[in-house]
């Protein structure tokens, strides 16, 4: 009987442990599922927008059925976004990707135009897209490259042109060298060839100066030791310069407008530039004609001067690129008229060296006009300057005049005295004879 008790005690104790170990079982199982944050629904994890919101590239955060959960303004102004949809196909790709198997993927693409001719015209970026949680969502981070790569374009243009312009000369100057030699024998020839040589080396030369000029203003380094100059110096000094050549086409250089303007400035840098410009107008205008500079006060506090031509314009499409190194229009007729092909961009860089900008009108049959805008000298200064300049002449007039009256005054009390000392001189004299006679009536 006893041992009945004691076996239905047992199995009654072993069915309360079995009891209790479910129970703590189901409670840890509430527990850790308590302790798993839910998915968020429409939002973002807590803390996640703060940090986008001081990223430096553009942030997409896609759910896990590829809705645009938030996006920065940047990636959709790049079109990268459109509503709450990936737009770049790539870019949705890759977030599908790195949300099946949690890898971080990086890549470069263009958004935008793809063909060549455009190619310029759409943004690059560097791509890095990588999981976000546990619940589906994928970070995109899209860094612009657009510079990087316009600037990477320009240094292998730059490269490929100067080699290509440094070539030219160099190796008609070999030709020429050969070709002096085979003809040595023949004076007429020596002499046709040697000039050739000479124009070559010329425009080596220039090229040569125009490089260094272009290496010194392109920098973000000030410009050392600038001073006053008179744009009537400046002016005088570029058509001076072009007057050979377009003497040499019938070309009528003339200047015009407001005289005595002032900038503070480099000389040499502001004449090469001003130079450049007579000079691009003389190449491409039809002989006959005239090529004006004229120079006016703008209320602004700004001066600028104009380079008019009667040439043949420039189209409507390439006045955006004129400026750019080794750029030519017509790179046939370039050939004919000479040129480095940087003599635009040097005029660019001058003015921007010198706090101004330069534009361009310019119509096709019709001529162009260059414009070139600086800051004047502190006119402030000037007016000081003028201003103290004319009390001093005052003060120097006030100070004559009081010396003269003074001068007068002294005159006139001389003569004042010189009266009265004849007069009393007379008194005495008088004094005297009155003396004599009154001695002699009083003589027996």
């Amino acid at each position: 009987m006893e041992v009945e008790i004691v076996a239905s005690l047992t199995g009654l104790a072993g069915l309360a442990i079995g009891l209790a170990t479910g129970l703590a079982v189901r409670v840890s199982e509430r527990a850790q599922q308590a302790a798993v944050p839910a998915a968020p629904v429409g939002g973002l994890p807590p803390g996640v927008a703060s940090v986008l919101s001081v990223l430096r590239s553009s942030a997409v955060v896609v759910d896990a059925e590829d809705r645009v959960l938030r996006a920065s303004s940047a990636a959709r102004a790049f079109g990268i976004v459109s509503g709450d949809r990936l737009v770049v196909d790539e870019v949705l790709a890759m977030a599908r990707l790195v949300r099946r198997d949690g890898e971080i993927r990086e890549t470069e693409i263009q958004v935008g135009p793809q063909s060549v001719r455009s190619r310029a015209d759409g943004r690059w970026f560097a791509v890095r897209v990588a999981p976000l949680g546990s619940h589906g969502l994928v970070l995109v981070l899209a860094e612009d490259l657009t510079d990087m790569h316009r600037t990477e374009a320009i240094r292998r243009d730059f490269v490929a042109n100067v080699s290509h312009e440094l070539k030219t000369p160099v190796g008609a100057l070999s030709l020429l060298a050969e070709t002096v030699e085979v003809a040595a024998d023949d004076p007429e020839a020596v002499r046709r060839f040697a000039g050739r040589m000479q124009y070559e080396s010329v425009r080596l030369t220039n090229l040569v100066q125009d490089l260094m000029t272009l290496s010194r203003v392109q920098g973000d380094e000030p410009l050392p030791a600038l001073r006053p100059v008179m744009l009537d110096d400046v002016t005088a000094e570029a058509l001076e310069r072009c007057q050979t050549k377009a003497s040499g086409r019938d070309i009528e250089l003339t200047s015009g407008g407001e005289s005595g303007l002032q900038v503070r400035g480099d000389q040499e840098l502001l004449v090469t530039a001003l130079r450049n410009l007579v000079d691009n107008a003389v190449a491409y205008s039809p002989e006959n004609t005239r090529v004006v500079v004229a120079t006016r006060r703008r209320d602004d506090g700004h001066v600028e001067v104009n380079v008019t031509d009667q040439g043949i314009g420039i189209p409507d499409g390439e006045v955006e690129r004129i400026f750019e190194r080794f750029y030519r229009v017509d790179p046939a007729r370039s050939r004919q008229t000479g040129g480095t092909g940087l003599g635009l961009a040097i005029v660019k860089h001058v003015t921007s060296k010198h706090g101004g900008d330069v534009t361009v009108w310019s119509k096709e049959g019709h001529g162009s006009t260059f414009t070139l805008r600086l800051p004047l000298l502190d006119t402030p200064s000037r007016t000081a300057g003028a201003h103290l300049a004319r009390l001093a002449t005052e003060n120097a007039d006030a100070k004559a005049n009081a010396k003269t009256n003074a001068n007068a005054d002294a005159g006139a009390k001389r003569d004042a005295g010189a009266e009265e000392t004849g007069a009393d001189a007379g008194k005495v004299a008088d004094a005297g004879k009155n003396t004599k006679n009154t001695a002699r009536e009083a003589t027996p």
